[in-house]
């Protein structure tokens, strides 16, 4: 059976972002993808790399310790689907630090002469659903990071055979109807992966 993680970035059930991401765990599980479900919050990740992780960073052997429950999970998945709201036009804290603290040297990508060289290439899918507060023009004057940092950062070290980038814009005043069309969507893409 195909695995997903859902990593899954907003701290209220009740939020658009929570709807969005039973959407998502839905249609994978109908689509027959073993879902494991990733919630940051629930779950109390702490987003917090600290002093001695830093410095042992670059020890692939010590670095994950402190994280190898979610380096098993992420290593474990073909499929990575990312569930978050924009927040200052970029992630959540929780988020950022998950790919601080998880991303690692020898996890996520080895340094090869000092080049990044992709170390999840067993992810084959790779997905963003993403909500934003503002114009689509608003994140484009001030260069879309997260939107960047997914389709590049993220793609890179994956190198995924598929790759979708589900965003709502303009959150503040989007209607019932347009975020009913937004849960659809990405539900058809969801049932496409």
């Amino acid at each position: 059976m195909k695995r997903a993680l859902v990593l899954f970035a907003h701290p209220c059930a009740e939020s658009f972002s929570a709807a969005l991401n039973a959407q998502v765990v839905a249609q994978l599980q109908a689509s027959g993808w073993d879902v494991d479900v990733c919630d940051l919050n629930a779950e109390g990740f702490d987003p917090v790399l600290s002093e001695a992780e830093r410095r042992g960073y670059h020890d692939v052997g010590r670095n994950r310790a402190p994280v190898s429950a979610y380096v098993e999970r992420l290593h474990a998945a073909e499929a990575l689907v990312m569930v978050f709201p924009v927040w200052n036009f970029g992630y959540p804290a929780i988020l950022k630090g998950f790919l601080d603290r998880v991303f690692l040297p020898g996890v996520s990508f080895r340094l090869e002469e000092g080049r990044v060289v992709p170390n999840l290439t067993h992810i084959r899918r790779l997905a963003a659903v993403t909500t934003y507060g503002g114009t689509r023009l608003r994140a484009l004057l001030c260069g879309d990071p997260p939107r960047k940092c997914v389709t590049r950062a993220v793609w890179h070290v994956c190198r995924p055979e598929k790759m979708r980038y589900l965003a709502l814009y303009d959150m503040n005043r989007a209607s019932e109807q347009r975020r009913a069309q937004f849960l659809d969507r990405v539900g058809q893409e969801m049932e496409a992966f």
